[in-house]
């Protein structure tokens, strides 16, 4: 899957509900998420990190389709540049 895939992804399943919440209760949400594979990383379950690190990609996402960044294109700026 494409970068751009995974944020239209979740862009058709939550876009509705994280404009509901709008972008600072998202925001709140992301962080909630770092924090959760910040404790899994300590315990040392790879399931678990694996899972975490889902989840706070997938929040990142719904925060930059709010945000009305185009993932992809703002890590390739930044990342893909020579």
């Amino acid at each position: 899957m494409e970068l751009r895939e995974a944020q239209e992804l979740i862009k058709k399943k939550y876009l509705e509900r994280d404009s509901m919440r709008g972008l600072f209760k998202s925001f709140t949400w992301l962080v909630e998420e770092i924090g959760e594979l910040g404790e899994a990383l300590l315990k040392g379950s790879h399931r678990n990190v694996e899972e975490e690190i889902a989840d706070v990609i997938a929040w990142t996402l719904s925060i930059a389709n709010l945000a009305g960044v185009d993932v992809e294109e703002a890590f390739k700026e930044k990342y893909c540049q020579s």
